[in-house]
């Protein structure tokens, strides 16, 4: 492999956490989106005992460090919830795929959900617990918000926090947006979710329940930064995007919460990074309304819509100075497809369209997949690196 090591001065947390604080750095940070697959194959274990062995910090600590660049990730923790009784059945499916069903018993009544492990796939859900409305409500709520944010042990957090130290940006993972928290509960997942959510006689019980995940979410902020140095926290997502949800739904049910989630936090001197998949451009301002500090990936077509150097310059000055962007070197048609030439004219144009800001992540379009030739990722790093 390429020696990727050169003169650096500021540590990479210290680069990531200037970027999303719109501080100037000595260059541009350059964060893969490495999550899964590659540290899993760095590390030559399958997937199956990546998700259940390997604690996720460290993987990507191994995986950061590697290539020498800077990167984020994230912990979790959630509080007790004291109301429910989990029991877990396991069954191999085949040589390569393990079934997990999992039977949750409520004072309301009983739920039931399945997922599968493959040796390839990180994972995925066959069964949700919502399935029936009048049934399962008041079941599902206890398990939904069982237990108190503030309950929260944070000691295996805060642990890791120390244990990465400034190798990459760690930070807590609160959940997802509204829409995502309610559709990956309901039988149907995305398709079910979107017809609820177009039911005039199920909005009054949405909307409640939004006030209520908000309140929680907002909760669940504040007990981190008063319990933990934790840096920045961050919101992922499922389907809660302009290619799935749509910007109009997406404004009207996820952004709201956002936004009152990023206003404790920034109370509090911390910072929010928000994930939003595939189409973005749309939403824009809606980014710098949010009051978030980050938002990745910025994908470039066909997933995304953030089309080279003209595309980038939209980002930067709908953006302003006041959101950073990470991400948009194509997981796909450069990193996978392309060669080091084809990386190293992407992040160009990314470094061109934000030389004057001090607000870019050079990162990639959403997760590297495993075919991705190494030496693709270090054209990568290397290219960002280049003054």
């Amino acid at each position: 492999m390429a020696d990727l090591t050169l003169d650096t001065p500021m540590t990479p947390k210290q680069r990531m956490l200037n970027a999303y604080r719109g501080v100037a750095n000595d260059r541009p940070a350059v964060a893969p989106e490495l999550w899964y697959y590659y540290p899993a194959k760095l590390l030559g274990v399958d997937m199956i005992a990546f998700m259940r062995e390997v604690p996720f910090h460290e993987a990507l600590l191994k995986s950061f460090t590697h290539f020498d660049c800077e990167g984020w990730g994230v912990v979790f923790a959630g509080p007790p919830n004291d109301r429910v009784r989990e029991s877990v059945r396991e069954i191999r499916v085949d040589d390569d795929t393990l079934e997990t069903r999992t039977t949750l018993r409520t004072p309301a009544g009983e739920l039931t959900s399945a997922g599968r492990l493959s040796r390839d796939e990180p994972g995925w859900c066959t069964e949700r617990p919502l399935k029936d409305l009048k049934r399962d409500l008041a079941a599902w709520e206890i398990l939904a918000f069982g237990g108190e944010p503030e309950q929260t042990d944070m000691t295996a957090a805060i642990r890791a926090w120390k244990e990465v130290g400034d190798r990459y940006l760690l930070e807590f993972w609160l959940g997802v947006p509204f829409f995502d928290f309610w559709a990956g509960a309901r039988e149907g997942g995305f398709e079910t979710g979107i017809y609820d959510f177009l039911e005039p006689d199920l909005e009054p019980y949405l909307q409640r329940l939004r006030a209520r995940y908000t309140e929680r979410l907002v909760r669940l902020a504040r007990t981190v930064c008063t319990l933990t140095p934790i840096e920045s926290l961050c919101i992922g997502c499922s389907w809660s995007c302009n290619s799935l949800l749509g910007p109009e739904l997406w404004r009207r049910w996820d952004m709201p919460v956002i936004r009152a989630v990023a206003d404790e936090v920034h109370r509090h001197g911390r910072l929010l990074h928000i994930h939003f998949h595939g189409k973005c451009m749309e939403t824009l301002r809606d980014f710098v309304d949010t009051g978030v500090d980050c938002v990745c990936p910025f994908e470039r077509p066909p997933g995304g819509d953030v089309e080279g150097l003209e595309g980038l310059r939209r980002v930067h000055r709908e953006l302003g100075e006041r959101v950073t962007m990470n991400g948009n070197v194509h997981t796909v048609e450069t990193l996978i497809r392309g060669t080091p030439e084809d990386v190293r004219r992407e992040v160009v144009e990314i470094k061109t369209a934000f030389a004057d800001s001090s607000r870019c992540i050079i990162g990639t379009g959403d997760q590297v997949g495993r075919e991705t030739p190494e030496e693709n990722l270090v054209a990568m790093v290397m290219e960002a690196k280049r003054t």
